[in-house]
């Protein structure tokens, strides 16, 4: 086992003894499938060179059709969980037969139209519940065990996160990711040693879309609803923020950049009263009602002093300091 396959199984049973440590496992849950969003789009950005503005798309499809699936036909978690990927994965197909063949913000504005022209069904769409969103979805049970419990939830999704991880690194770390890699590198290359680079990209915009669309169940599932937000153009900049503060073209980066994310989204109420009742400025207060606000500050912050995220950066630093003295520029 090497170092990093170490490294990962480390971090993988740490995360699951936050339950134990006093972590609400609500939150965990939540921020382990915003994490794979996350990580799902980065091999679609950060590993091949597309730049979608529309995966929202798929994180909503997942989560209606799953939520629809568990609510109204009465499918078992995992079944549901499966067949709103699988819808992901069609409507990933279809945007990248219609968007592939074109690049750079070609393919992104493709992407958005895409995406929003499917916002727009789910808004009048009986099935999803309009504004009020798709609500009370059971949870049900998995081989008996009843998974209204949250901490038994929080390892199944755990399971789910785990799993799905693995096959991210296997496909970046194999020849179908190394063809990847080159046609982000330079496309003109790859087609000239006889790759059909238009059919690898719509494998690897698929996957990542069936990727996406499992983090979008799984969360319909710990949270019980799936609304038009899952949807919305907003969440599609959400992850691109998320993968970017993180470490675009890193493993654990998208990881954590989700984690950051996330946790000012519910933890910045908190953190204004602690700073207002600090330096007695009032200011602080209302800093729950800026969220984005404060998200675009460090989404500045990071494009001017961390232009490889933070663990691009921290791995650069690391770099550097393992280099002999001698063979520093």
């Amino acid at each position: 086992m090497d170092k990093k396959t170490t490294g990962y199984a480390v971090l993988l049973v740490a995360v699951g003894l936050l339950p134990l440590l006093g972590v609400y496992p609500i939150f965990a849950m939540k921020v382990m499938c915003y994490a794979l969003f996350a990580c799902a789009f980065n091999l679609l950005i950060g590993f091949t060179g597309l730049l979608s503005f529309g995966h929202a798309a798929f994180l909503g499809t997942a989560a209606y059709a799953a939520g629809h699936a568990m609510k109204v036909w009465g499918f078992p978690p995992l079944v549901g969980i499966l067949f709103g990927t699988g819808m992901a994965a069609v409507a990933g197909l279809v945007f990248g037969l219609l968007a592939i063949r074109r690049s750079g913000i070609y393919f992104s504005m493709i992407t958005l139209a895409l995406a929003q022209m499917l916002f727009f069904f789910f808004l009048q769409a009986s099935f999803t519940g309009g504004e009020d969103g798709l609500q009370s979805v059971p949870r049900g049970t998995l081989l008996g065990v009843n998974l209204e419990n949250d901490t038994t939830l929080f390892y199944l999704v755990l399971l789910i996160f785990a799993l799905a991880f693995w096959l991210i690194y296997r496909t970046v770390h194999s020849p179908f990711g190394q063809v990847l890699t080159s046609i982000r590198e330079n496309e003109a290359r790859a087609i000239s040693l006889g790759y059909d680079t238009d059919r690898f990209k719509l494998l690897a915009f698929v996957l990542s879309a069936a990727l996406a669309g499992l983090a979008g169940a799984t969360k319909t599932l710990v949270l019980g609803f799936a609304t038009l937000t899952d949807a919305l153009w907003t969440t599609s900049g959400l992850v691109i923020l998320m993968t970017l503060v993180g470490g675009m073209g890193t493993m654990v980066g998208p990881i954590i950049g989700a984690l950051l994310i996330i946790a000012l989204e519910n933890k910045i109420g908190d953190l204004g009263q602690w700073l207002a009742g600090l330096t007695g400025i009032q200011w602080f207060a209302g800093l729950g009602e800026s969220v984005s606000l404060v998200t675009g500050l460090i989404f500045i912050l990071c494009v001017l002093l961390f232009r490889r995220g933070l663990v691009g950066e921290a791995g650069a630093l690391w770099e550097r300091m393992r280099r002999p003295a001698g063979n520093a520029r």
